[in-house]
Order: C-alpha cells, then sequence, then structure tokens
C-alpha cells in the first residue's frame, strides 16, 4: 500500500507540474518602479458589446489545450516597431511564458540591406551589392508594396541578401520560407536559396502573387539568398515569410519608420497578402505621425483607421484589434520642442474604434503619465531626446508592460 501511495504522489507531481506549464496563466513581469508610471492603467479596455475577445481567447485555449492549430499575432506600425525591440520584447515573453508553443518567426524584413535604414534587434541583414529602398510613407511608389509596406531592390547582376538570427533565447526552426518579390523583365528568373552551403531552388513559384515558396528545407533560423539578373533587369524583395510545421504562437511585426495609416493604405498588394499571415489579432500602432502631420484630422484618421481594420476583417472576420494610443511626444518647430496635444484626439478615437470594432485598447499615453510625461521619461534615460522615441530601456519597459496587460485581459486559461 505504501508503495501505491508512493507511485499515486509521483503521478500527482507529474501532472500538476504538466498542467502548471501547459495551463497555468503564466506570471505577470516584475517592472522597475518610476513615480512617474501610472501602473494602474496597466491593463486593456475591453469594448463591452460585439467584442471577438471569446473567439480570440478560445482558440488561444484550444492551441494550449491540444498543442493544435496555431495563434497569429501582428504587431503593425511605424519606427516603434521597425526598431525591433518593443514587439520582439512581447514577442520573447509570450514564448517565455508558453515555452512549448513556439511555433514560427513569421514574417521579416532585411531593412539594414538599404542604406541608413535600420533593423530589428532580434536578426541581422547583411547584403553584397547595392540596394534601393522604397517606403509606404512616399507620395509615389515605384515598386508596388505589399503587407510590410516597404521593398529594396537591386539591379546588381549579382548581388546577395543574407538573414542572422542573433538572440539566443528564442528558436524557430524554420523549415519552409516564402520569399516575396519579383524581377521587373525576367518572369522566369528564380533567386537561390541557400542553407550554409547548401543551395534550394524554389517548390512552387506563383508569378501571380509574387512569390517564391522553398519548403522541406534544412531546419534553420539563418538563411542567404543569391540573385543572378540579367542585364538590365531588377530584384525587388517585398517580404520573407518564416514558417514551420509547430503548433503555437507567431508573433509577426510589421513596422516602417514615418508611416502613417494612410501609408499602409497606398500599398497596392496589402490587402491581397494579408492572409499570409493568418491574423488572430492585430496590435496597431500607428497613430505618431497622423497626429504629426500638419493637415491632421480627427474624422479622416478614424476613417482611415477603419478602413485599414476592414482589410485585416477581409482576411479573418473574427480578428480580434488592440489599438495602442500614441505615446506623449513633442513636435519640434524651430529650436523649441512643443507637446503634440493631437495624441488626446488620437486617444479618444482609440477608445472609439475599439467600441465600434468589438477590440480593446492599450492606453500608452495614460500609462506614461498624461500630456507632457515625455520629459519624465527622457530624464530617466526611458526616452531619447527627440521626444518622441523611446530608448532600448524604454521600448523593453513598455513591451513589457503591453505583455503583463495582455496576460491579465487575454489569457486567463480556462480548462474546458
Amino acid at each position: 500500500m505504501k508503495t501505491f501511495f508512493n507511485t499515486f504522489y509521483r503521478l500527482l507531481l507529474i501532472v500538476c507540474a504538466i498542467w502548471n506549464v501547459c495551463f497555468a496563466q503564466p506570471n505577470l513581469i516584475q517592472i522597475d518602479n518610476y513615480s512617474f508610471i501610472n501602473y494602474e492603467v496597466d491593463t486593456l479596455y475591453i469594448a463591452q458589446k460585439h467584442s471577438y475577445l471569446q473567439h480570440f481567447v478560445s482558440k488561444f485555449d484550444s492551441v494550449v489545450a491540444h498543442n493544435s492549430g496555431n495563434i497569429n499575432i501582428v504587431h503593425i506600425g511605424a519606427s516603434h516597431v521597425q526598431g525591433g525591440t518593443f514587439p520582439h520584447t512581447v514577442r520573447r515573453e509570450l514564448l517565455k511564458a508558453y515555452p512549448n508553443f513556439s511555433a514560427s518567426r513569421g514574417i521579416v524584413f532585411p531593412y539594414a540591406a538599404a542604406p541608413k535604414c535600420n533593423n530589428p534587434t532580434d536578426y541581422r541583414t547583411r547584403s553584397v551589392g547595392r540596394f534601393g529602398l522604397v517606403r509606404n510613407v512616399y507620395q509615389e511608389h515605384t515598386k508596388p508594396l505589399g503587407v510590410t509596406g516597404i521593398a529594396v531592390y537591386t539591379l546588381d547582376s549579382i548581388s546577395e541578401i543574407r538573414i542572422v538570427h542573433r538572440d539566443s533565447l528564442t528558436k524557430f526552426n524554420t523549415t519552409k520560407i516564402t520569399l516575396l518579390g519579383f524581377a521587373d523583365q525576367d518572369s522566369t528568373f528564380v533567386p537561390i536559396l541557400w542553407i550554409d552551403s547548401v543551395s534550394f531552388l524554389p517548390t512552387e513559384t506563383i508569378p501571380e502573387k509574387r512569390q517564391f515558396v522553398y519548403d522541406n528545407i534544412s531546419a534553420t533560423d539563418s538563411f542567404a539568398f543569391s540573385f543572378m539578373l540579367k542585364d538590365s533587369d531588377t530584384f525587388t524583395i517585398t517580404g520573407i515569410l518564416m514558417e514551420n510545421a509547430h503548433s503555437g504562437i507567431t508573433y509577426h511585426a510589421i513596422g516602417v519608420n514615418g508611416a502613417s495609416v494612410e501609408a499602409f493604405l497606398r500599398c497596392k498588394n496589402f490587402e491581397e497578402e494579408i492572409p499570409l499571415l493568418s491574423p488572430d489579432m492585430v496590435i496597431f500602432g500607428l497613430g505618431v505621425n497622423d497626429a504629426t502631420e500638419a493637415n491632421y484630422t480627427p474624422t479622416v484618421f478614424k476613417e482611415n483607421y477603419l478602413t485599414l481594420v476592414n482589410r485585416f476583417k477581409k482576411a479573418n472576420p473574427d480578428c480580434f484589434f488592440v489599438f495602442i494610443t500614441n505615446n506623449d511626444s513633442y513636435k519640434k518647430v524651430g529650436k523649441k520642442y512643443h507637446v503634440n496635444r493631437n495624441a488626446l484626439t488620437v486617444r479618444k478615437i482609440m477608445y472609439e474604434l475599439a467600441d465600434e470594432t468589438g477590440g480593446a485598447v492599450f492606453d500608452q499615453f495614460e500609462i506614461m503619465g498624461g500630456l507632457q510625461s515625455m520629459e519624465k521619461w527622457r530624464m530617466a534615460k526611458l526616452a531619447q531626446n527627440d521626444r518622441v522615441h523611446f530608448t532600448k530601456e524604454g521600448y523593453e519597459l513598455m513591451g513589457k508592460l503591453l505583455f503583463n496587460a495582455i496576460v491579465r485581459e487575454l489569457l486567463p486559461f480556462t480548462p474546458p
């Protein structure tokens, strides 16, 4: 009998351990205490009527409970996202909280292939040859843009782009890569994928969708594409989608320096490419650049946002939306900085958008401390001297706050 109870007790401990790993709500991250931060606001406002939250939570719970299926989160914004620290902090904390549910890396872009274009911190871009840049902030696009809102292109006869994973805390083991791009003249041209010293040709090419698919490749997080073009031809890259067959969580990040909501609406192939990301939740971090423009009009801003929301809803009618309010920021006029009061109307519109779309709001503005709080963040070395952007420490802090807000409101796992 004693042996039976010992065996039963051990099995009970094992079951409890598995339950804690797979089913328990993850722990909140401990945040450094700053007197000027409004920690009480570090939660999500969730629309009470027609909310799509339950659909997202149910799917998330199903993925965790059965280790089957995928949750795709898309974080889209401007420089706060392109820099990478903010979204990657949320990604890393989610994957730390659910270590058995790391799916694919998702969409990436070789930003640093173009001169003076900053790259996210979790991977490095190396290039051979000369590359030009097209961003959605340009009024006229010399190349059609897609879901990433940005493109690099090369005219060199021989060129290369290499993606090197550099975060030891996250592993993805990519086994399928889709290169989004096109040659201007030679419709039969195919880029060559290199993993270590082994080359791969596409297993599928879809010219009408500007896709080159490389499936069943060696599991990797680092790879290169080489381009051998005919004279006067050009090859354009608009994104690289990294996937694998694992169930779990994928956190896509899309960012373009200086982008507004309208800038993404100008991307010709944006709506067509959204289904590649299979969005279950979209985190919107757009609005700072809109509110800085001289012709900023709240009604137009809201209309543009609703148009962008509807483009995502066409890919998934049950998609759940989280709107991040603008951070407190300043505009430089001459040699002086003036607080940008448009953040107040943007904040109001974000709450309206959440109510009208059944979404949620992460009130970054109030968390910071409201109007003119940017100065306090800057003095604490959490924000840069331009009074618009955060420092690395500031972005990491904001990412942890967003993760905590998501955990509190969206991921309280309920056993079936």
